[in-house]
C-alpha cells in the first residue's frame, strides 16, 4: 500500500511538471493568427534603446504572423511634450528600417486618426460610460487636498493612494456639482482584489490588494486611478484601452515597468465588456550601473546612434539580443533573419547593456558589406568620402584615382575592423593627410629606435632607394609585395639574420616611413592604395630624417 501510495504521488508530480513545461512551451509559440500589434510612443522625448527594442519585437511579432504593425502617437501630455519629437520619431524609426503598415499619424488607416490629441471625444464618451455604470466617479478634491494627503500618507510610509472624499457622493450630487462648472476629474473605482492575468512573459500574475500596515494604523487606500483630467484630456489608462480595443490590437509587448498598470486595464476591459489582449512584459535595458535607460538622455536616443554611424542593422540586431532568446548559431541576424527566426522566448529580469557587443555587430555588418560590395557599402563608402572632405582641408592623394576610390579600398581592405567614421579617420588618417613625422617610439612594440643600432638603420635607409627602381605599371600590391620580400632576403643574408627578423624590421621600417607608424593593411596593400609618388616622397622623407641627428637623440 506504501508503495503504491508513493507511485501515485510521483505519476501526480510527473503529472503537473508536465503540464506545466507544456504551457510554458505553448506560451513561447507565436499566435496561430495574425497578430495586431503596435507602438505608441508620447512624443515627450526622442526614440533611445529601451523604445526602439519595444518597437522591435511589436514589429517581429506581427511581421512573423503575418499580421500588422501600427503607429499611435500618445500626445496627451501637452506639458511635457517636445516640439520636434514626433517628427524625429518617424525619421528614426523609417532609419531603423521599422515601417508601420499603412496605418499611422502620418498616413491614416481604418481605425485612425492614430494620434490621441484627436481621439477626445472618443474617450469622454467612454468615461460617461463608466460613470453609468458605476464603474467610475467624479472627484472634485483640489490639488491642494490631495497634496497634503499625499504628504500626510508619505509621512505614515504608506502608498500615497486616494481616500475616495468624494466616491460617496450621490449621482444627483455629482451631477450638479459638474454642471455648475465645478472642476473635477474622473476616477476608476478600483476593487479590492485586482484580477488576476497570465502574461507570456511570467506567467500568472495577481496578488492580494491589501496593506495591513495601512489597516493598523486605520488608513483607507483606494488606487482609484485618474482617468480624465480636469482639463477633459484623458490620462494613459482610459485612452490607452480605448484606442488598443478600436484600433483590433490583439497583442501588447511592452515593459515590464507597466505590469503594475496591467490590472488597471484589465479592470477597464472588463467594465466595457471587451476582450484584451495578450500581454508580454519585458524587462528593462540598463546601463552599466543598473540605471534604465531614459529617452531624455542625449547619448541613448537614436538620432545619437545614427551621428555616429551605427548601421540600422547593427543597432536592430543588438537591441534584439537583449531579453529574447534565440536558437541560432550566431548572434548577427538581419531583420528578415529576425522575422524568420522569431517567437516569444523572452527572458526575464532587466538586462544590462554591453557596447562592446555593438561594436562586434558593427564589424560583421561592415565585413559583409564589403564582401557584398552593394548599395549599402557604397552608400558607407558616399559618407566617409563626405566627412573625410569635411574632416581633411589640404588631403595628399593618388594623383590617378578619385578621392572616393581610394576611400573605398581603404574600406575594402579595413571592414572588418571598421566601427565609426570617427576610429577610421582615427586609424587612417595617413591615407588621406600628409601627416608629419613623428619619432619611433616603444609604442610600435618593438622597443622603438634604441632597440636599433644606428648601422642597422642606415642599412634599411637602402629600402627607400630599392623602391626608387620599381617602375608605376609594377607598383601593385603583388608587385610590391615581392619587392618587399627580395629585399629582406638580401638582407638576411648580408647580415647573417633570420628573414622573419628582418621581415619585421622592414615591415616597421615601411609603417614609420609611410604610415608614420599607424595600423592598417599590410604594407604592399598601404602602398599600392596611396600610389607610387606620395610614398616614393614619405620615404624620401623619411631617409633624409634618419641622414640627420635627430634619429639618433630619439
Amino acid at each position: 500500500a506504501w508503495n503504491k501510495s508513493i507511485f501515485r504521488q510521483c505519476r501526480t508530480f510527473s503529472s503537473t511538471c508536465k503540464a506545466k513545461v507544456t504551457n510554458r512551451r505553448a506560451s513561447l509559440q507565436l499566435p496561430s493568427t495574425p497578430a495586431r500589434t503596435r507602438f505608441a510612443p508620447s512624443p515627450t522625448g526622442y526614440l533611445h534603446l529601451g523604445s526602439l527594442r519595444t518597437a522591435l519585437f511589436n514589429y517581429l511579432v506581427s511581421k512573423a504572423t503575418g499580421g500588422q504593425f501600427i503607429l499611435r502617437i500618445e500626445d496627451t501630455d501637452k506639458r511635457r511634450t517636445i516640439a520636434d519629437a514626433e517628427e524625429r520619431l518617424y525619421k528614426d524609426l523609417r532609419w531603423a528600417g521599422l515601417e508601420w503598415d499603412e496605418e499611422g499619424p502620418d498616413i491614416g488607416g481604418p481605425y485612425g486618426p492614430y494620434k490621441q490629441s484627436e481621439r477626445t471625444a472618443l474617450y469622454e464618451e467612454h468615461a460617461k460610460k463608466l460613470l453609468g455604470s458605476g464603474h467610475a466617479y467624479r472627484c472634485f478634491c483640489s490639488s491642494e487636498k490631495l497634496s497634503e494627503l499625499a504628504r500626510r500618507r508619505a509621512s505614515l510610509g504608506l502608498p500615497t493612494d486616494y481616500d475616495r472624499t468624494c466616491e460617496g457622493s450621490t449621482r444627483e450630487q455629482s451631477d450638479e456639482r459638474a454642471s455648475a462648472g465645478e472642476a473635477f476629474v474622473v476616477r476608476l473605482r478600483f476593487p479590492a482584489q485586482p484580477p488576476e492575468y497570465v502574461d507570456m512573459v511570467y506567467g500568472s500574475i495577481g496578488k492580494p490588494n491589501h496593506n495591513k500596515k495601512a489597516r493598523n494604523l486605520g488608513e483607507a487606500l483606494y488606487e482609484d486611478p485618474v482617468l480624465l483630467k480636469s482639463d477633459g484630456l484623458p490620462t494613459y489608462h482610459l485612452a490607452n484601452v480605448i484606442d488598443d480595443h478600436y484600433m483590433r490590437i490583439t497583442h501588447v509587448i511592452r515593459a515590464a515597468e507597466w505590469m503594475s498598470s496591467t490590472p488597471k486595464h484589465l479592470i477597464l476591459y472588463n467594465a466595457f465588456g471587451w476582450e484584451p489582449p495578450a500581454f508580454a512584459h519585458i524587462g528593462l535595458l540598463q546601463d552599466s550601473s543598473y540605471q534604465k535607460f531614459s529617452k531624455r538622455k542625449g547619448d541613448l536616443n537614436i538620432q545619437s546612434f545614427k551621428e555616429r554611424g551605427i548601421f540600422p542593422e547593427a543597432l536592430l540586431n543588438y537591441v534584439a539580443l537583449y531579453g529574447w532568446s534565440h536558437t541560432k548559431t550566431s548572434d548577427v541576424m538581419s531583420l528578415s533573419d529576425l522575422v524568420e527566426s522569431f517567437d516569444l522566448k523572452f527572458t526575464k529580469g532587466n538586462t544590462v547593456v554591453e557596447p562592446h557587443k555593438l561594436m562586434y555587430l558593427q564589424k560583421k555588418y561592415a565585413a559583409k558589406y564589403a564582401d557584398e560590395n552593394g548599395p549599402q557599402f557604397r552608400a558607407l563608402v558616399d559618407r566617409l568620402f563626405e566627412e573625410i572632405q569635411q574632416e581633411f582641408k589640404a588631403p595628399s592623394w593618388h594623383p590617378n584615382q578619385t578621392y572616393s576610390t581610394c576611400v573605398a579600398e581603404v574600406l575594402r581592405h579595413t571592414a572588418r575592423n571598421y566601427t565609426t567614421p570617427k576610429d577610421f579617420f582615427d586609424n587612417y588618417r595617413y591615407f588621406f593627410y600628409g601627416e608629419p613625422l613623428r619619432v619611433p617610439g616603444s609604442e610600435d612594440g618593438s622597443g622603438g629606435t634604441q632597440a636599433i643600432s644606428p648601422s642597422l638603420w642606415s642599412r634599411l635607409r637602402l629600402v627607400t632607394i630599392n623602391f626608387h627602381d620599381l617602375s608605376s605599371e609594377s607598383w601593385t600590391g603583388e608587385g610590391l609585395k615581392e619587392k618587399i620580400f627580395s629585399h629582406v632576403d638580401a638582407l638576411s643574408s648580408e647580415l647573417n639574420e633570420s628573414s622573419k627578423d628582418i621581415r619585421k624590421l622592414v615591415q616597421l621600417y615601411l609603417r614609420w616611413a609611410i604610415a608614420r607608424g599607424g595600423s592598417g593593411p599590410p604594407m604592399y596593400t598601404t602602398m599600392s592604395i596611396l600610389g607610387r609618388d606620395i610614398c616614393l616622397n614619405r620615404l624620401d622623407e623619411f631617409a633624409n630624417w634618419l641622414d640627420s641627428e635627430a634619429w639618433k637623440r630619439a
